[in-house]
């Protein structure tokens, strides 16, 4: 799996363990509703770390725990050169 689709699916997963909407989330982390929603279609294909942060923090949740995921075993970069 790539790496956007697997934070994709983790921000969703994350959503619905709590209670959230991606509207609710940006207010809690500070970042557009925008941001969070390009997340989730695919449109950002590599999200940045600065992001992902945000969103842990208005999770209240550490990194590592972001990425303390089966969505994250056997994850792939995208080839740059496509």
């Amino acid at each position: 799996m790539i790496i956007s689709e697997a934070i994709k699916l983790r921000i969703s997963e994350l959503l619905e363990q709590n209670h959230l909407t991606a509207y609710k989330l940006s207010l809690l982390a500070g970042i557009s509703s925008s941001v969070i929603s390009d997340c989730q279609r695919g449109k950002v294909k590599e999200p940045t770390i600065s992001t992902i942060i945000h969103i842990c923090e208005g999770l209240d949740m550490q990194l590592k725990d972001f990425f303390d995921s089966s969505f994250f075993t056997d994850v792939e970069a995208i080839d740059r050169f496509e």
